[in-house]
């Protein structure tokens, strides 16, 4: 080998160390929380990402192991509707002969994930769990897709999604109900259900989801994953089912990661986030590091009852196990529900009903579909609002955003249940359950940040998670918090499928 190929290899490794170095934590204070080296099923996408390239183990590997997971456990939970075993192991064969050749990707060179079925996919079947979509296969990739490409995971294939993800229940006419990986006779949430089971279960390192009134944080929460809403405006929804094209309620919609371990949500986070040109309402805010965060001078607030209703006794026994943990930690602590949640019901009916469902219909209608789920007709059955009583909403749905913030001033951040149920049915009637979901989607008509890290079990064996909410562009304090009490209570645990 010539000199000037040896010294080109030298640079082009040491600059792949150094891009990795950039986005991916090395900090001590995760390491309570990495598994085995030897056990990437378990482990974290970042010490994944860090053995492949340190060679510790091939991208071909990695990749062969979780298609075999996939393999094992999806016929138990339908979580994975899309499989690319072929492509995936041509790409993860190639990313090792880069990096033989000293030849680097990015931060995520070779590591495998999994991608929401309403996030667009080059040349790889979309559908956003719509009949019109069925054979829909995209030209370009979404934008969060693309930048992690780039970035260099590979696509294992793609999970399941109620219909244009406007449900919290993973079900649809192309593919049927998703499980629940602890529980297959539970509900994993929605409408990220299939991320969220999949991740669970060791099929898939990690998954970026959607939440609209949330579809991350539910599924998380029942899931036992860590997933993070950034705050409104934080991640380009450009090629997602729901973007900023849908009208007045796109604010509620964001895009974030869904991983079995806390240390990856940010690194992830790193990558997708910031202005694409194209999606108009992503600003380019700092990105804030959880690491520098210090937990001891944190002021949180906490509550299990928002004032519609109140969680169940286990919740509610996860909420005060994390508030010991940051009570231990010196956190200055104190029980305090924002009043502004208790006239939430009405404001959130509102938002998604106001036009009459002339959203929902469009969507439809682009995506040429016929035929909806049964769960999508309350939306066009509604009556539309007229221009009086529409101003009265919105003006409302503000005041309620001012409020909010008023409140918050005396805090860094609130830690709540993700439901006020510890777990339900896979087939569950939503209107009687909906007021268990205001702890979400609460905090999608504010656009606040909130992180989901699993703090109990229920007595069906299904994870219960807690939300850490923190003020806009504060995702550092949501995640410093997240990964605390991931450490203390323990965090993700293995389904026994």
């Amino acid at each position: 080998m010539s000199s000037s190929v040896q010294t080109r290899r030298t640079f082009l490794a040491a600059s792949a160390t150094a891009a990795l170095t950039q986005v991916l934590p090395t900090s001590k204070i995760w390491a309570d929380t990495r598994s085995s080296e030897n056990d990437h099923l378990r482990g974290s996408a970042v010490t994944l990402a860090r053995a492949i390239q340190s060679r510790q183990i091939s991208s071909e590997q990695a990749v062969d192991a979780c298609l075999r997971r996939i393999e094992e456990v999806n016929p138990k939970i339908n979580a994975v509707v899309t499989l690319c075993r072929k492509e995936a192991l041509e790409q993860a064969r190639k990313a090792d002969d880069d990096l033989r050749r000293g030849v680097c990707r990015g931060p995520w060179h070779g590591v495998p994930m999994t991608i929401k079925d309403s996030l667009d996919t080059a040349g790889v079947k979309t559908t956003a769990g719509t009949e019109g979509r069925k054979d829909f296969i995209p030209k370009s990739n979404a934008t969060v897709v693309d930048r992690l490409l780039r970035s260099g995971a590979i696509l294992l294939g793609k999970t399941n999604t109620p219909e244009i993800t406007m449900d919290y229940r993973t079900d649809n006419l192309l593919f049927g109900s998703t499980k629940n990986p602890y529980n297959i006779a539970k509900s994993p949430g929605g409408s990220s259900g299939g991320a969220a089971a999949i991740v669970a279960a060791g099929g898939s390192p990690f998954d970026v989801g959607s939440d609209t009134g949330g579809s991350i944080r539910v599924p998380s929460g029942f899931c036992g994953t860590a997933g993070i809403k950034p705050t409104s405006g934080r991640v380009p929804r450009t090629g997602h089912i729901i973007g900023f094209e849908v009208g007045y309620f796109e604010p509620l919609t964001q895009l974030g990661p869904i991983a079995r371990h806390v240390e990856d949500l940010f690194p992830l986070l790193k990558t997708i986030a910031g202005s694409d040109d194209d999606d108009p309402a992503v600003v380019d805010m700092p990105l804030l590091d959880p690491e520098v965060v210090d937990i001891s001078r944190l002021r949180i607030s906490f509550h299990s009852d928002n004032g519609v209703l109140a969680a169940v006794d286990q919740v509610r026994a996860a909420v005060e196990s994390a508030v010991s943990a940051l009570k231990n930690a010196g956190c200055s602590v104190e029980q305090n529900c924002p009043k502004p949640l208790s006239r939430i019901m009405d404001i959130w009916h509102s938002s998604l009903r106001s036009d009459g469902g002339e959203s929902i219909k469009a969507m439809l209608a682009k995506a040429g579909t016929k035929r909806c789920h049964r769960f999508l007709e309350v939306y066009q059955e509604s009556e539309p609002l007229r221009g009086d009583e529409f101003n009265r909403f919105l003006r409302h749905w503000q005041e309620f955003r001012a409020d909010m913030h008023r409140w918050f001033t005396q805090y860094d951040a609130i830690v709540c249940p993700v439901n006020a149920y510890a777990s339900l049915p896979v087939e569950y009637p939503l209107g009687e359950l909906l007021a268990g979901f205001t702890y979400t989607y609460a905090y999608n008509l504010t656009g606040w940040p909130g992180a989901v890290v699993r703090a109990g079990t229920s007595p069906d064996g299904v994870p219960i998670g807690v939300q850490i909410i923190a003020r806009p562009w504060r995702e550092d304090v949501c995640l410093a918090v997240a990964g605390h009490l991931e450490r203390v209570l323990g965090g993700w645990k293995m389904p026994e499928l």
